[in-house]
């Protein structure tokens, strides 16, 4: 069994984690750490656990474990790293952001190595640290990575995404109060979201030469490129994407790269129908649909920013890690009504 202690389990990402990880026929959680409900049932928090588990809360956490999740705030991953070395046998998998690019990526004399497994699996199996994905991320690099793949990404990409309330995080705010968000919809961080960041990173890696080598910051390099608006949505979890670009490539040269890319890969798939999130909330599937108009490739993309944006990759991640079938634990069904 592989011994799991969780860092921040209280939150959306922690309590997705706890919710897979208690039923993964390989795992035993050890401890589930949060600051704030310590001694409270797990159930207490994560309702929907009612009646799965007796587990609660611990402040305590150690290194008598296989490998820590931290599930923590964009900041505070590095913060708990530095301030509480772990034990160097302990494998970390960060879903903070605070690992992801290249000028971030070393700990304890290792390298984190990004947990995207459509890109960098055989380097995710033999890894130590695994810096996990950011939910616009993932969903905006698998509906480009075949493209990058041939060297035929164009020198403008263009991406309309509308994410649910969950891609805020549990703490109120006024954006994600029910009266606001709901029958509204609104853009936000538009052509300067942190996400580009990494998402040009991994298409550079895959077509050389991609991210500008010119001034200005990661960020600006970035959006040079990708003309990204980001929208939110008045649903609560999910991510929905419409992306388009200039080719040569026609509808059936585009489906035949995009099946050849992903055959291997379990989560992603290629539909010749359009495509609706509901097809993918609940589960660790990322679903395109491509559609040529003229010179213009459209590409869309459902998934769901807490499973395959977050925990649910999360888990993929460790699976792969251990050397395991990377689907264990995670054949999910969606809700489609």
């Amino acid at each position: 069994m592989i011994r799991v202690g969780i860092i921040g389990s209280a939150g959306y990402t922690g309590g997705e984690l706890l919710r897979v990880l208690i039923y993964h026929p390989e795992v035993e959680i050890v401890f589930a750490n949060s600051a704030s409900n310590v001694g409270n049932k797990l159930y207490e928090v994560h309702n929907d656990l009612f009646g799965d588990t007796e587990l609660t809360f611990s402040s305590d956490f150690h290194s008598a474990v296989d490998v820590l999740f931290l599930c923590v705030g964009h900041g505070d991953a590095r913060k708990f790293l530095d301030a509480n070395p772990i034990d160097a046998s302990v494998k970390i998998i960060d879903l903070s952001q605070d690992y992801r690019l290249r000028a971030n990526t070393a700990y304890q004399g290792q390298q984190f190595v990004y947990g995207l497994p459509e890109l960098n699996r055989e380097a995710i199996k033999t890894a130590q640290y695994i810096a996990n994905p950011g939910c616009f991320a993932t969903n905006i690099q698998l509906a480009l990575l075949p493209l990058a793949s041939k060297g035929l990404l164009p020198d403008q990409i263009h991406v309309n995404a509308t994410t649910g309330s969950t891609g805020a995080g549990q703490k109120p705010g006024a954006t994600t109060h029910f009266s606001w968000r709901n029958n509204n919809l609104s853009a936000y961080k538009s052509f300067e979201h942190q996400h580009l960041q990494e998402i040009s990173e991994s298409l550079d890696q895959l077509q050389e030469g991609f991210l500008p080598v010119s001034e200005g910051s990661l960020l600006e390099r970035a959006a040079a490129k990708i003309n990204f608006v980001p929208q939110r949505g008045d649903f609560a979890r999910g991510i929905f994407s419409a992306i388009y670009v200039d080719t040569d490539l026609s509808e059936e040269q585009a489906y035949a790269l995009y099946e050849s890319y992903y055959a291997a890969h379990p989560f992603t798939h290629v539909s010749l129908k359009n495509i609706d999130l509901k097809q993918v909330v609940n589960t660790n599937k990322s679903i395109i649909h491509l559609e040529k108009h003229g010179n213009k490739l459209l590409i869309l993309n459902a998934t769901d920013n807490l499973l395959k944006g977050a925990s649910g990759q999360a888990v993929q991640n460790m699976n792969l890690m251990f050397g395991l079938d990377e689907r264990t634990g995670l054949n999910l069904k969606s809700v489609g009504f």
